[in-house]
């Protein structure tokens, strides 16, 4: 329970057994939430096992894809605030306090990884991510106006259920640019939406999605054909 709220968190994963453990012992740690729920990925490493030997709630997710996991996970939640986040170890669970703090103000608090302060050694956010990052981010907050963002692809958020509720008949992505359309549609229903910088730390394990320039480009231009898509989609509605 986080300030008399029932509290979820949502990790998907896909082939993280060399942190899935330790990152889910790590947010119970905290005591503050009243489940974690686990979404595999059609894992083929030993993932599912390990999350087996925890109090996580294990779901299995065939769609591959981020989006597919992360839709799965949001479907069965059940806090009244829904935190969701990545398990290898590239994001401290401690900052879920921080985060949390400013959900008494606001209905969403998206996390960033931008900011040079706050990314630790070793992280992977090498220059051309990180302003990939900042200028896709700058683009969807002219499209979508209301909240200054630096952060398209950072996947450590908070929103509320009723938020969601609003939200889930709209998210139709399966892959990674799931992340983009939930703030899209979180934008434009109104919601008050903060933006706060996170500790972003060195990976453990592979990237699957971003993990030379070639992938992180492809990436960064499904994000923004969606922004466009959603955009004309809002103006023509």
């Amino acid at each position: 329970m986080y300030d008399k709220k029932k509290l979820s968190l949502i990790l998907p994963v896909y082939n993280e057994e060399k942190n899935i453990k330790n990152s889910i012992q790590e947010f119970f740690a905290l005591n503050i939430f009243d489940e974690i729920i686990v979404v595999d990925n059609n894992s083929s490493d030993n993932s599912r096992n390990l999350i087996k030997k925890t109090k996580a709630k294990y779901f299995k997710e065939n769609i591959q894809g981020y989006g597919a996991a992360i839709r799965k996970g949001l479907s069965k939640a059940s806090g009244d605030l829904i935190v969701v986040c990545e398990p290898d170890g590239t994001f401290d669970a401690r900052d879920s306090l921080k985060l949390l703090k400013y959900t008494k103000k606001y209905d969403c608090v998206f996390g960033t990884r931008t900011s040079r302060k706050y990314i630790e050694k070793g992280a992977k956010m090498y220059f051309l991510l990180r302003i990939g990052n900042i200028i896709v981010a700058k683009f969807l907050s002219l499209m979508f106006p209301g909240t200054k963002l630096t952060d398209v692809g950072c996947t450590f958020k908070i929103f509320k259920k009723e938020c969601y509720k609003k939200i889930k008949n709209k998210l139709k992505v399966i892959g990674s640019e799931l992340q983009p359309e939930i703030m899209i549609q979180l934008i434009n229903q109104k919601y008050k939406i903060i933006e706060i910088p996170v500790k972003y730390k060195k990976r453990k394990g592979y990237s699957k999605i971003t993990y030379n320039l070639f992938s992180t480009s492809i990436l960064a231009l499904k994000m923004i054909k969606l922004i466009v898509i959603l955009k004309i989609k809002y103006i023509l509605k």
